[in-house]
């Protein structure tokens, strides 16, 4: 009798075409066609000049690629540079860079917990913390959306070491985490909080600071977060911030740190740049949550439905899977690339298009996306 082994994959894809679910690869051109309203780009660093010629610099200084693990050969002065100056942007006492933002939060999820402690994670958490959590091995208990109630009732009935993790921002819908109210539960019970700020830092905060330092919070003694360094950093790679003993416990604890090839020093150049460029215009962050509250104000004015910013991310509801992908698609038609969020990426099942602000979108390319996001919205 013959085998096929990967004959299932043919009914998962039907499965996923018939929902409407399918996902392509689509290779973007190196000169911009369309307007952007669908990446991370929040300050619009990513092509600025003094970010692309420092990662060239530091690419024809330290070479193509880190050549190894952090811990063999993968650090350079760079990342010990990028690292302080991180810690001392945000707050913090320390940092410490890894090659993504999915990978530290991996490695300040496991590295923090284990058997026998607890991870209280919010519903509406990105798919890098949901995956940390069960790496972790710890007992992770999800609770409601945004409800520091219920993180306070799962901690108090577990009463040993405990972590609870959250967004500040939440990718789908651009809303931002209770942070205060989930620093006085922790607090009070004696828990760590994990805050991954990948969608607030450079928006949120004074000069783009963060939600830590937005909300009071940074350089907490119980206080950890995650950045990523690819969205408004305009590079790639990620870092945890936090006590100097926390971070010196990974760097001996979290595997995704020893084990991983060190992040590129093109990227850790490029990061560097665009960080002393928001120090030099903190106005940025500002002109980003500008942005997105005239995108969701116009939008709303019109009768579409989408949830209030509170950074950057604007979410406008579609009535079903399909529709959003027939919507995205006609806004790239007519010129002007958006997001489009589809189950199981949403935990709610409702799909919706996701716009991005820009710190450096000008009023007549708002006014354009506006009109190109009304005029083809489906009418079911």
């Amino acid at each position: 009798m013959s085998f096929a082994p990967f004959d299932w994959i043919d009914d998962e894809a039907r499965r996923r075409a018939d929902a409407g679910l399918v996902r392509t690869l689509r290779p973007r051109p190196a000169e911009p066609e369309l307007l952007d309203l669908a990446s991370n780009d929040y300050l619009g660093l990513t092509r600025h000049p003094e970010v692309t010629a420092a990662a060239a610099e530091a690419a024809h200084r330290w070479g193509a690629g880190a050549t190894g693990s952090r811990l063999v050969t993968g650090s350079t002065a760079l990342h010990a540079e990028l690292e302080r100056e991180l810690a001392e942007f945000c707050g913090f006492e320390a940092a410490l860079v890894l090659s993504s933002g999915y990978a530290a939060n991996l490695a300040a999820l496991t590295a923090l917990t284990g058997r026998g402690s607890l991870i209280v994670s919010d519903a509406g958490n990105h798919a890098s913390i949901v995956d940390g959590c069960r790496l972790s091995r710890a007992d992770t208990v999800v609770v409601p959306h945004a409800d520091p109630e219920a993180v306070a009732k799962e901690l108090r009935a577990h009463g040993g070491r405990a972590l609870a993790v959250t967004d500040s921002v939440f990718s789908v819908d651009g809303d931002a985490a209770p942070l205060p109210e989930l620093a006085d539960v922790c607090r009070t019970e004696g828990a760590a909080l994990l805050v991954d700020d990948a969608h607030g830092l450079g928006v949120l905060g004074e000069g783009g600071r963060g939600a830590l330092a937005a909300a009071g919070l940074a350089g907490g003694d119980g206080i950890v977060t995650t950045l990523t360094l690819s969205k408004s950093l305009g590079s790639q790679g990620g870092a945890v911030l936090g006590p100097a003993r926390v971070i010196d416990h990974l760097i001996n604890a979290a595997r995704t740190f020893i084990f991983d090839t060190g992040l590129a020093p093109a990227a850790t150049g490029a990061a560097l740049a665009s960080l002393r460029l928001l120090r030099r215009e903190p106005a940025r962050a500002g002109r980003a949550r500008t942005v997105a509250t005239a995108l969701y104000e116009r939008l709303t004015a019109e009768g579409l439905t989408a949830v209030r910013p509170d950074a950057a991310v604007v979410s406008v509801r579609a009535p079903s899977p399909e529709a959003a992908v027939r919507w995205a698609a006609d806004c790239r038609a007519a010129g002007i690339a958006v997001g489009c969020f589809r189950p199981p990426s949403v935990p709610d099942g409702i799909s919706r298009l996701r716009l991005t602000a820009r710190a450096d979108l000008t009023e007549a390319q708002i006014a354009t996306a506006v009109a190109t996001v009304l005029r083809t919205a489906p009418l079911t």
